[in-house]
């Protein structure tokens, strides 16, 4: 890897983004493979680097019930995916969006990590300044989100 592409305009060197706690997070992911009777299955690629998140999930009065995901990221991806794993069940679609929104303005507008359950992605903050590992970072979310999307929609068919 190139000088400049392992280290951001900050000075940030890309070994100092893959701290203990990132790798710890992704080589411990909970809820990994699948649902066989998932109510809904969505996968999220970053077109940037070929990473890819397949969710699989259940809902019950609108809240996620079960949850299993099949992960092919970087320490990254894998770490932000943990993360889900760990406090997905029981949360909402807009407790999805609203961490999902918190965690594109911590990575791209300087905002504030999100908290609470959440609070293990501030360990990401180091990334905000690798652009190109922003995608992988996201693909849980996006996954998750497409999944209820489809569980909502068949909700509303019947």
């Amino acid at each position: 890897m190139s000088d400049t592409a392992s280290q951001s305009a900050s000075g940030t060197d890309l070994n100092d983004v893959y701290n203990a706690r990132i790798l710890e997070l992704a080589g411990n992911i909970p809820r990994i493979g699948k649902l066989e009777d998932a109510a809904a299955s969505a996968s999220a690629i970053s077109k940037m680097c070929g990473s890819k998140v397949t969710v699989h999930l259940k809902m019950a009065d609108g809240r996620v019930s079960d949850f299993a995901h099949e992960v092919h990221a970087c320490a990254l991806g894998q770490a932000s995916s943990s993360v889900m794993a760990r406090h997905v069940i029981g949360a909402t679609r807009a407790d999805i969006e609203q961490v999902r929104d918190q965690m594109r303005a911590m990575l791209k507008e300087e905002g504030d990590p999100p908290t609470g359950d959440w609070a293990d992605l501030e360990v990401l903050l180091p990334a905000r300044d690798f652009k190109n590992r922003h995608q992988s970072i996201m693909l849980t979310f996006e996954a998750t989100l497409d999944a209820i999307s489809q569980i909502e929609a068949a909700a509303d068919e019947v």
